[in-house]
C-alpha cells in the first residue's frame, strides 16, 4: 500500500498534473477530494472528463466515471465492492484506479481517443424499427469500419519510420536505378541480337534458371525429409526405450503382483487426490485470502500492531484458560476417547508423512530418470552416435578392446624402441657434428698458417652466389619471353577491338548528342511538373488539415448531441414512470373499490406502521412480564442448584459407605466437587 501510495504521489506531482502533494497530505483527502483528483486524472486521458464533480449530483458522476472506466476496460479487483466503494470514494478502490491508470496514460489516450469513433451509438429498438434507421445504422457501421482499416493504415505509417522527404529521395532513387537497369537491358539486348543463336541461348537460360529454382526447391524438401527422418528416428528410439524398460519390469513379474502393485498405486493416488490436495488447495486458497485481505487494507501504524500483539496474548490467555477448565471438568469417557484420537491423529501425520516421502521418491524418480537419459545422450554423442551396448554386445565389445589392447601393447613397445635407436642416431649425428667442427677448425688454423685465412668460406660463397645468379638469369630470360608474347596478344587483340568499335563508335556520338539534348530537355519538364506537384501537394496538405478540423469539430457536436440525446431520453422515461405512478396513486384515492385504495402506497404504509406498533406494544408488555418474573425465577434456580448440590453430596457420600464397607452415621465433611467454582461447604 505504501509503495503504491508513493507512485501515486510521484505521478501526480509530474507534468500534466502539477500536483504539490505528499504522503501525508494526499493520503489525508476526504472522498470528495480524491474522486475529484480521480476525475482530473480521466481528464488528462479523456478531455471531455475534465469537470467539476460539485456542479453535478452523486449519481451522475458515478454513471460518467463507470461508463469512462469501461471504455477504458478496467478490470477491478472485485467486483462486489468495486461500484459501492467508488462512489463513497474509499481509498483503496480508487488508488487501485489511479495506480492502473497513472502506468498506462499513453494506452488510455489512444483508447479513449477510439471511443470517440468505435464506441456505438445505443440506438432504442421502436427507433430501429423505421426503415431510414436501418439505412443509416447500416452506413455508420460501414464508416466505424473504414475508420479502423484508416487507423492501422496511419498507425503503420507512423511506426514505419518513413516521411515525406525520405519517400520522396527513395522515388527518385528508384526511378534512377529503373532508368539504368533500362539501359542496361537495352545494352544486353542489343549484344545478344548479334550473337547468332541469341533464341537458342536465351531458351537455355531460360531453362537453366527453371531448373535452379527446382533445383533450389528439391533441396528445402530433402531438408524437411530429412528433418522428419530425424525427428521420427528419435521417436522410434524413444518407444524402443520405453519398450525394453517395460520388458525389463515385466521380468519376474505375476499377475497376483502386478495387481497388487496397481492396487496400491491406486489407493496411494486416491488419498493423494481425495485428502492429501484438498488440504493444500484449501491452505493456499486460505493463504492467498489472507494476504489478498492484508493487501487491502490501508497502512498499519506502530499503534496498530500493539493493539494486535495486545489482541492476540488476549486470545491466547482465553484459550488457556478454557483448556484447563476443560481438562478440570473432563469426563473419564473423553479421556478414552482422547487416547483413540490421540493413535488416529498419530496414524493420520504417519500417512501424510508416507504421503509426502512417496511424492517425493517420485520426484527423485522423473529426476534420476532425466539424469539416465541425459547420460545415455552422452553415451550416445561419445560413441558417435550409436547405441548404448548391453549384455552379450558389451561382452563381445569388451573382447575386441583387449585384443586391441594386445595390438596397443605391442605397437607401444615397437614405438619404445624405435624412439631408443632415434635416441642414439642422434647422439651419433652430434657426435658427427662435434666431428666436423674439430676438422673445420683444423683447416682454419691450416689456412692461416699457410696465409689464405677463409679461403674455403669464400669459395663456398662465392660457388652459391654463381648458382643464384644463373638461376635468375634463366628466369629473367623466361619472363621476357612471356611478356613479350603478352604484349603482341594484347596488341593483336587491340587492334581488333578497334576495328570493331569503330562503326559503333561513329555511331555513338550523334545518339550522345541526341542524348544530352533529350536529357537537358526532360530535366527542364521534370523540374516545371515537380514545382506544379509540389504547389498542388500544399494546398492538398491545408484543404486537408482544414477537413480534419472540421471534421473533428463535427464530431464533437455530434458526440455531445447523442449524449445530451441519450440523458433526455432516460430523463423522459423516468419521467413518465413518476407520472404514471402518481396518476395510479390518485386513481386509487378517489376509486370507490376498496382494494384499489388497499394497494395505494399510504394504506399501504398506515397498515404497516400500525403493524409495527402493535408488535412494539407486545414486546414491552412481554418485557415487563420478564422483569416481573426475573427475581422468582433467579430465586427458583438458585434453589434447583443447591437441591442438585444437595443430592450430589448424598451420592458421594453413599459411594464412600460402599468403598469403605459402611460407616459411621454422624457428621461428615464434604468438600465442594471440582464442577462448581464457590467454595461453599455443605455439612451433612
Amino acid at each position: 500500500m505504501s509503495e503504491q501510495l508513493k507512485f501515486i504521489v510521484q505521478e501526480l506531482n509530474k507534468e500534466p498534473f502539477n500536483k504539490s502533494f505528499n504522503l501525508i497530505s494526499f493520503d489525508s483527502l476526504e472522498p470528495l477530494q480524491l474522486l475529484q483528483v480521480l476525475n482530473d486524472v480521466l481528464g488528462v486521458v479523456d478531455p471531455k472528463q475534465a469537470i467539476d464533480i460539485r456542479e453535478e449530483t452523486p449519481d451522475m458522476t458515478a454513471i460518467r466515471v463507470f461508463g469512462c472506466l469501461r471504455v477504458l476496460k478496467y478490470k477491478p479487483p472485485t467486483e462486489s465492492t468495486f461500484r459501492t466503494g467508488l462512489v463513497q470514494g474509499e481509498k483503496p478502490v480508487v488508488y487501485h484506479i489511479m495506480e492502473w491508470m497513472l502506468r498506462n496514460i499513453p494506452m488510455l489516450k489512444k483508447r479513449a481517443y477510439l471511443a470517440k469513433f468505435l464506441v456505438k451509438v445505443d440506438v432504442p429498438g421502436d427507433i430501429m424499427q423505421e426503415d431510414p434507421m436501418n439505412d443509416l445504422y447500416a452506413q455508420y457501421e460501414e464508416l466505424i469500419e473504414t475508420f479502423k482499416e484508416l487507423h492501422k493504415q496511419a498507425e503503420n505509417l507512423r511506426t514505419g519510420g518513413y516521411n515525406t522527404g525520405e519517400i520522396r529521395k527513395d522515388i527518385s532513387n528508384m526511378e534512377d536505378e529503373k532508368e539504368q537497369l533500362i539501359k542496361r537491358v537495352d545494352r544486353l539486348k542489343r549484344k545478344v541480337e548479334q550473337h547468332p543463336n541469341a533464341n537458342t541461348m536465351m531458351n537455355v537460360a531460360k531453362n537453366l534458371r527453371l531448373e535452379r529454382d527446382k533445383e533450389k526447391k528439391l533441396a528445402e524438401q530433402r531438408q524437411e525429409q530429412l528433418t522428419l527422418i530425424q525427428h521420427s528416428e528419435q521417436r522410434i528410439k524413444r518407444l524402443q526405450q520405453q519398450l525394453h524398460d517395460q520388458r525389463q519390469a515385466a521380468v519376474g513379474a505375476t499377475p497376483e503382483g502386478l495387481l497388487q502393485r496397481l492396487e496400491e498405486e491406486t489407493r496411494a493416488n486416491s488419498y493423494i487426490v481425495k485428502e492429501r490436495l484438498p488440504k493444500d488447495i484449501e491452505s493456499k486458497k486460505k493463504t492467498v485470502s489472507d494476504l489478498q485481505r492484508v493487501v487491502a487494507e490501508p497502512a498499519m501504524g506502530q499503534a496498530d500492531l500493539e493493539e494486535l500483539h495486545k489482541k492476540i496474548s488476549d486470545l491466547n490467555t482465553e484459550i488457556n484458560q478454557l483448556v484447563e477448565k476443560r481438562m478440570r471438568s473432563g469426563e473419564p469417557m473423553d479421556d478414552k476417547l482422547s487416547l483413540f484420537r490421540q493413535q488416529a491423529a498419530i496414524i493420520a501425520h504417519k500417512k501424510e508423512n508416507a504421503a509426502e516421502g512417496l511424492r517425493e521418491a517420485r520426484d527423485e524418480y522423473s529426476r534420476l530418470m532425466h539424469e539416465v537419459d541425459e547420460k545415455r545422450d552422452l553415451a550416445k554423442q561419445a560413441s558417435g552416435g550409436g547405441e548404448v551396448l548391453k549384455g552379450e554386445e558389451f561382452k563381445r565389445y569388451v573382447n575386441k578392446l583387449r585384443s586391441k589392447s594386445t595390438i596397443y601393447k605391442k605397437k607401444r613397445q615397437e614405438l619404445a624402441e624405435l624412439k631408443a635407436e632415434y635416441g642414439v642416431l642422434a647422439r651419433t649425428e652430434e657426435i658427427l657434428h662435434q666431428r666436423d667442427e674439430n676438422i673445420d677448425q683444423q683447416l682454419s688454423v691450416l689456412e692461416s698458417k699457410a696465409g689464405v685465412a677463409g679461403y674455403r668460406a669464400t669459395q663456398e660463397n662465392l660457388e652459391k652466389v654463381s648458382s643464384k645468379k644463373s638461376h635468375l638469369d634463366h628466369k629473367k630470360g623466361q619472363t621476357l619471353e612471356e611478356i613479350a608474347d603478352m604484349v603482341k596478344v594484347f596488341t593483336q587483340r587491340i587492334a581488333e577491338k578497334k576495328g570493331a568499335l569503330a562503326p559503333i563508335i561513329k555511331e555513338l556520338r550523334p545518339l550522345r548528342q541526341q542524348a544530352q539534348t533529350e536529357c537537358a530537355e526532360l530535366t527542364v519538364e521534370y523540374n516545371d511538373k515537380k514545382k506544379a506537384y509540389d504547389t498542388k501537394a500544399a494546398g492538398l496538405e491545408s484543404n486537408m488539415a482544414k477537413l480534419e478540423a472540421e471534421v473533428r469539430g463535427l464530431h464533437e457536436e455530434l458526440t455531445q448531441e447523442e449524449s445530451r440525446y441519450h440523458y433526455l431520453h432516460c430523463m423522459m422515461g423516468l419521467l413518465h414512470q413518476q407520472e404514471k405512478r402518481v396518476h395510479e396513486e390518485m386513481k386509487s384515492y378517489t376509486s370507490q373499490d376498496m382494494s384499489a385504495r388497499k394497494r395505494n402506497f399510504r394504506e399501504q404504509y398506515v397498515r404497516k406502521i400500525q403493524e409495527q406498533e402493535n408488535l412494539a406494544k407486545g414486546l414491552r408488555e412481554q418485557q415487563k412480564g420478564v422483569r416481573e418474573g426475573q427475581q422468582g425465577a433467579l430465586q427458583q434456580m438458585k434453589m434447583w442448584r443447591d437441591l442438585e448440590r444437595l443430592i450430589e453430596c448424598k451420592r458421594a457420600c453413599l459411594e464412600r459407605q460402599a468403598g469403605f464397607g459402611g460407616g459411621q452415621a454422624g457428621y461428615s465433611y464434604m468438600e465442594q466437587p471440582p464442577a462448581v467454582l464457590e467454595d461453599d461447604r455443605l455439612v451433612l
